[in-house]
C-alpha cells in the first residue's frame, strides 16, 4: 500500500465515521464494552524501531549508526533520553495529548529472522516453536484488511453488525537493508500522516473514545548499520497505541544496545502477547487466557 492509498483509507475510516447514523454506530453504541473498534497497522517488513523511537543520549547509538543516526537537533524530544524520528512530528499532538502509548522492547523469545515465518508467530499469538493455523484474532472476531478507498468505506459502513469491528491496514516498505534514511523517513510520514488524519477526524466526530489504534511489525532490525546504508533482520522494537482512552506516555523497556542478541538485535522487553492482552480486555472484556492460551499480563496503557 503506497502513501496516496493509506491517507485515502485513513480519510475515507475517519469520515464514515461521522458521515451517517449507520455508519460506524458500533463506535457510539454504549453497550458491550468500551471499545468498538480496533484498527491494526502492520508495518511490512520489520520497521527499525531504534530510528523510530531513538535513544539519542546513549553514546553506543552513534557508535553503532556513524552514517544512519538521527542528529539531535532534528529528532523530536519526548524526554531526557528519548526522542522520535522527524517525520512522525504529525504524531506530536497526540503526545501531548497524552493518547499516544509508545511500548518499547516488544518482541517474543528466540526471534525468528523469517518475515514470513515472524508474521506467522505475531498473527497466530504462538510460541516461535509452535505451529497453529488459526489467527489470535479469527479465535474473536470479524477482520476486515482493507487495501482500497471503496473497500474502507464499505468496512466501516458494515461496523455495526459487529460487536467490535476490526480493520487492518498495511503499509510496505519497512524491509531497510539498503538506502534506509530516505525510505524509512518516507515510509515513517506515511504512518504519522495517516494516524493523525484518522486521530483528528474520529475526534471531531466523537468516536475517538471507542476507537483503539495498536502498530504491528514482524520484528524490528539490527542495531549496527550495514554497509549498504541500511539494517538487516533483527529482533525486539517499540510499537504505538493510539486512542482517546489510551494513557499516553513511554512504557516497557528502553533499548539496551551493550546487551544486543548473536545477530546484534535489541533484546526483548515485553512480549507482544501482552499488547493483545491489553486489546482484548479493552475490545471484549473477556479472558484474554483462553484466546492467548496462556496468561499474559494487560499493559497499564488505558485508562479506566
Amino acid at each position: 500500500m503506497n502513501r496516496r492509498q493509506f491517507l485515502s483509507i485513513a480519510g475515507a475510516f475517519a469520515g464514515c465515521a461521522g458521515s451517517g447514523r449507520e455508519a460506524f454506530a458500533i463506535a457510539h453504541s454504549g453497550s458491550g464494552s468500551s471499545v468498538r473498534v480496533l484498527v491494526l497497522v502492520d508495518l511490512d517488513g520489520g520497521n527499525d524501531g531504534l530510528n523510530t523511537v531513538i535513544p539519542f543520549a546513549d553514546p553506543r547509538y552513534r557508535e553503532l549508526r556513524p552514517n544512519l543516526a538521527i542528529s539531535n537537533d532534528q529528532a523530536l524530544t519526548l524526554d531526557e533520553r528519548t526522542a522520535l524520528h522527524p517525520s512522525l512530528s504529525p504524531l506530536m499532538s497526540a503526545w501531548r495529548a497524552n493518547d499516544l502509548a509508545i511500548v518499547q522492547g516488544v518482541g517474543y523469545g528466540a526471534p525468528n529472522r523469517s518475515h514470513y515465518r515472524s508474521r506467522q508467530i505475531w498473527d497466530t499469538a504462538s510460541h516461535a516453536d509452535e505451529y497453529r493455523a488459526d489467527g489470535w484474532l479469527d479465535r474473536v472476531s470479524v477482520v476486515t484488511e482493507v487495501k482500497t478507498f471503496e473497500a474502507a468505506g464499505d468496512a466501516i459502513a458494515r461496523g455495526s453488525s459487529y460487536e467490535v469491528n476490526v480493520i487492518r491496514l498495511s503499509l510496505h516498505g519497512f524491509d531497510t537493508h539498503e538506502n534506509q534514511a530516505r525510505r524509512h523517513a518516507a515510509c515513517l510520514a506515511q504512518l504519522a500522516e495517516g494516524l493523525a488524519s484518522l486521530r483528528a477526524s474520529l475526534i471531531a466526530s466523537g468516536a475517538w473514545n471507542r476507537t483503539l489504534v495498536m502498530t504491528r511489525s514482524e520484528f524490528g532490525r539490527a542495531a549496527r548499520e550495514n554497509a549498504a546504508g541500511g539494517t538487516d533482520h533483527g529482533a525486539a522494537a517499540a510499537h504505538f497505541v493510539m486512542g482517546g482512552r489510551v494513557r499516553g506516555g513511554l512504557f516497557g523497556t528502553p533499548p539496551r544496545l551493550d546487551r544486543l542478541d548473536a545477530e546484534g538485535g535489541l533484546p526483548v522487553g515485553i512480549d507482544f502477547r501482552r499488547l493483545y492482552a491489553t486489546v482484548l480486555d479493552a475490545c471484549w472484556q473477556s479472558g484474554s487466557e483462553s484466546i492467548l492460551g496462556a496468561r499474559f499480563e494487560p499493559l497499564p496503557i488505558l485508562r479506566v
